[in-house]
């Protein structure tokens, strides 16, 4: 699984003009299942960003995760992150996981997110979304479960 990361001081994620998921100050998590994933990949997804000391401590120094700070997530599946741009300017999906995977190991994966005490929002699988952040920092961090 692959999952971009922003440390955020508030994030939201509309669909149709109603907003469906918000949270304050937290992570904004943009999630893609490839193929071949599984609950494996999902589990160790979740604890790593879960354990992730991205967040300040009292010296300033980026040393706390964010159950610490009492944070939320908002967790939004993004496929877009499997793009393959190594064959010309038109990206390429080949390589996420078919629409019904990537839904189950979505919500399996924020399932496992709000396991670790954290306060969760969503997004809506394969709708079309608006994503609103006010990024922290701005810190940006990219995990791959396969690299």
């Amino acid at each position: 699984m692959r999952a971009l990361i922003q440390r955020v001081s508030e994030a939201s994620v509309t669909v149709d003009g109603s907003t469906i998921g918000e949270i304050g100050q937290g992570l904004l998590i943009l999630v893609c299942a490839m193929q071949g994933d599984g609950e494996a990949q999902a589990d160790k997804l979740a604890t790593k960003i879960a354990k992730l000391r991205i967040f300040k401590d009292d010296e300033g120094r980026m040393n706390r995760p964010v159950i610490d700070i009492g944070g939320s997530a908002l967790v939004v599946s993004q496929f877009t992150l499997a793009a393959d741009t190594s064959r010309g300017n038109r990206p390429g999906f080949s390589t996420a996981a078919a629409p019904d995977d990537g839904n189950r190991l979505y919500e399996y994966f924020t399932s496992q997110v709000a396991a670790q005490g954290i306060p969760v929002a969503m997004g809506q699988f394969g709708a079309d979304m608006k994503v609103r952040l006010l990024n922290d920092g701005p810190v940006t961090i990219w995990i791959d479960t396969d690299a």
